[in-house]
């Protein structure tokens, strides 16, 4: 059917030694050549250890298991099958114990290493998957927020870079909403974006947050109220008329509904982030250095490649111990020679940022009123 990914839900519910050793490897394998699940593991939790331990967190979901939680001396005499069953009981809860009590692995594999020197990813322990970032989701408040929380928590995953982030879905928006559809202005709205677009991690963006679609309503209440009222209700009418497109983030005759939908300054800001992350190989999968507060170098270098981007968002940021070269501005088109390994930025206002690359081609996309 041309599927690309899994979303797992309530992945935390299964044992990880069974999702490892009996559902993964069905789908990970030559049949399926780089399919991605990426599981749910709810943490609704300001820390990035859940409240119910290790085995409880979403990052415990990216390692393999190697262990099984049950005893495996089980007798075939019906008359010992209660004994085998109260033995692996005991077996099972010592597992559960020890893996909720201790982050047991840790990892470098989003992290620049000696300087700005990316480093081919260690997946030796990986099971392959990703989950959603929700101590991300959860702190996601305002970016900064989300940011400090994501740098402190990336060495549990074995590779946050494939983490899923987002700040509201069809159950919950942060925690200071909740469970309701964000409820953080147009302004606040275009610096997450910033940050979900440039940062490591998959951006993911629920449905009419380009028009900040039912903005404050509650998402799920349930059969007590018409669906229209709701955090889910129907998007599709913003959606009708036509539109040609012609190219990654380019169209043409527009009209009807879609024509305002697309008009709209969000819409405006997501079309240049899109094309932004698509040119820069470095903001899809380059591995980080923060250099403070939403200020950070990325770096891939791999497949005949080395891209290298400064981002400084809401704010101006110095970066030290660059490659020396011509650093373009992608947002704005302007250049900075760096002949020392410093580049410095210019302070720019909440919502927009700045991303400089280094030998970039220049502007991308249409600034709009964040981006500029």
């Amino acid at each position: 059917m041309g599927v690309d990914a899994f979303r797992l839900d309530t992945e935390k519910h299964i044992n990880r030694w069974t999702l490892n050793s009996a559902y993964f490897p069905k789908f990970m394998n030559s049949n399926y050549p780089n399919f991605y699940i990426f599981g749910e593991v709810c943490a609704r939790w300001n820390q990035y250890v859940n409240e119910g331990g290790s085995s409880d967190s979403p990052f415990f979901y990216t390692w393999k298991e190697t262990e099984s939680p049950w005893t495996s001396n089980w007798s075939t005499d019906p008359a010992q099958w209660e004994t085998n069953f109260n033995n692996s009981k005991a077996h099972y809860t010592q597992y559960a114990a020890r893996k909720e009590s201790n982050l047991t692995e840790t990892s470098t594999n989003a992290f620049l290493s000696n300087g700005l020197t990316y480093h081919a990813p260690d997946y030796s322990k990986s099971n392959g998957t990703g989950v959603i970032d929700f101590t991300m989701h959860w702190n996601f408040e305002n970016a900064s927020s989300a940011y400090g929380c994501a740098t402190g928590e990336d060495h549990a995953f074995n590779d946050s870079t494939w983490n899923v982030v987002y700040v509201d879905s069809h159950d919950y928006g942060p925690q200071f909403c909740e469970k309701v559809r964000y409820t953080g202005s147009e302004e606040d709205w275009a610096e997450n974006m910033d940050l979900m677009w440039t940062f490591r991690g998959i951006p993911c963006i629920y449905y009419g947050t380009e028009i900040q679609f039912q903005k404050g309503q509650k998402i799920d209440v349930g059969p007590k109220a018409p669906l229209s009222t709701t955090g889910r209700a129907y998007f599709g009418d913003h959606i009708t008329g036509n539109v040609t497109a012609t190219g990654f983030g380019t169209y043409t005759g527009a009209s009807g509904n879609v024509a305002d939908t697309l008009n709209q300054p969000l819409a405006k800001h997501l079309r240049q982030l899109n094309q932004i992350r698509r040119a820069v190989p470095a903001l899809q999968k380059g591995q980080y250095k923060s250099f403070g507060n939403m200020a950070f170098v990325r770096r891939y270098t791999a497949n005949g490649v080395d891209s290298v981007a400064c981002v400084a968002i809401s704010g101006s940021a110095t970066f030290t111990g660059l490659p020396n070269g011509t650093y373009v501005d992608a947002v704005t088109g302007s250049s900075k020679t760096v002949s020392n390994g410093t580049l410095t930025t210019d302070s720019v206002g909440r919502g927009n940022m700045r991303v400089y690359v280094l030998n970039g081609k220049g502007k991308i996309g249409e600034n709009g009123t964040y981006l500029k």
